[in-house]
């Protein structure tokens, strides 16, 4: 197949869903939205700017997360004028795809990646992914946001999601019913070469944070239950992903003075967490919004116990109590106790550890992902013929 991705080229999850069909004989072209670095063995690489994206800067990788009152900002001010680029942008991706004639195109993301592509009229098929937050925040937020979702919707061939949730709110933004639909995480699912268990599994209690600065993580309601562990677990460690040198996260810490009981750490190579995983014995995520993040996943398939906000979506792969807990991740205490009880209930963990890679294996397994994406794709093209 030829092939043309319409994605932020910078992220960990793009490059990992990109690569696979690259690896395997396809001819495949990037429409990056970001300055991005090219991959191995990609046919050409092309930036189509939008929503400000431009403005980024050449960088490889995602520049570490920064202060979560300054990205809602950011955010928001997006939401308003990210859409009035768009006619722009669309004009550049039509150009790009009229000159490669691609069999199918996939837009790897609603905003602005799924609607830019939405507004190239395009020829060739077109598929959109949806990632975790893209309707339950980003949709609503302002009218043309509202909008441009809708029409993404409306004129995508075929809709990818990580969540069946996805799918059923694709349907009530307006895809239509007998468009074909495909849930896979993300990213494609978990390398196992990479993300497996430890031989033996953590009896240390270290809480591993690996969500970093985001609008939609309650960072406060994390940090606010640290002293309310140690008070019962004095020995309990905390380890922060992306948060080495953040204000934020050094301001909340002088506040709460936890210096002792705190590991910031700087990004680093999406290969290189794994270890960060297998050390942890928990893993929370007090999100607001959230699909199926691919966090989760590889924490599960290292071992790690899973204490998130309480979402739809995480029900999909959680049962409260069973294979990990689910709180309200506005509630500094709930998450305190569910912390506490994890470390205390080692049979608990240890059930929850054996259901999580039997999970794993059957609905997250990176290449059986994959392989169906390329039925998937196939089904698309033949459908549009």
């Amino acid at each position: 197949m030829k092939l043309l991705f319409v994605a932020d080229g910078r992220s960990p999850t793009s490059r990992s869903w990109i690569a696979y069909w690259i690896q395997h004989g396809h001819e495949v072209h990037l429409a990056s939205t970001f300055h991005c670095d090219s991959l191995p063995g990609l046919a050409s690489l092309e930036v189509a700017p939008v929503a400000f994206s431009g403005r980024a800067g050449r960088i490889a990788s995602r520049q570490p997360q920064r202060d979560s009152r300054l990205l809602h900002l950011r955010a928001q001010l997006r939401h308003w004028l990210g859409p009035l680029t768009l006619p722009r942008a669309a004009q550049r991706l039509r150009s790009i795809a009229e000159r490669l004639q691609p069999d199918l195109v996939h837009a790897l993301r609603i905003p602005y990646e799924g609607m830019l592509a939405a507004n190239a009229n395009l020829r060739a098929p077109l598929v959109v992914s949806v990632w975790g937050n893209d309707f339950t925040l980003h949709a609503p937020s302002t009218p043309l946001m509202r909008h441009h979702t809708q029409r993404a919707m409306s004129v995508t061939d075929a809709l990818h999601a990580d969540c069946n949730r996805d799918i059923r709110l694709a349907r009530e933004w307006g895809l239509d019913s007998a468009k074909p639909t495909f849930v896979a995480p993300g990213n494609g699912g978990i390398h196992t070469d990479l993300f497996f268990p430890p031989a033996r599994l953590s009896d240390e209690p270290v809480i591993f944070n690996p969500r970093g600065f985001r609008a939609y993580v309650r960072n406060d309601t994390f940090f606010q239950s640290i002293p309310l562990v140690l008070k019962e677990i004095p020995n309990a460690k905390f380890v922060c992903a992306s948060m080495d040198g953040q204000p934020e996260a050094l301001n909340w810490i002088r506040k709460l003075g936890i210096e002792t009981s705190i590991e910031l750490l700087a990004p680093r190579p999406h290969e290189k967490m794994a270890d960060v995983y297998r050390r942890a014995m928990i893993l929370v995520s007090p999100s607001t919004h959230d699909g199926t993040p691919n966090t989760l996943l590889e924490g599960m398939a290292c071992g790690c116990f899973p204490i998130l906000g309480d979402l739809e979506s995480l029900r999909e792969w959680i049962r409260d109590g069973e294979n990990g807990l689910l709180i309200d991740a506005g509630s500094p205490s709930a998450l305190a106790n569910a912390i506490i009880k994890a470390i205390k209930n080692k049979d608990l963990r240890a059930k929850a550890a054996g259901l999580n890679q039997k999970r794993i294996a059957e609905r997250a397994e990176y290449a059986r992902n994959m392989q169906r994406a390329g039925e998937f794709y196939q089904e698309v093209i033949a459908q549009r013929t």
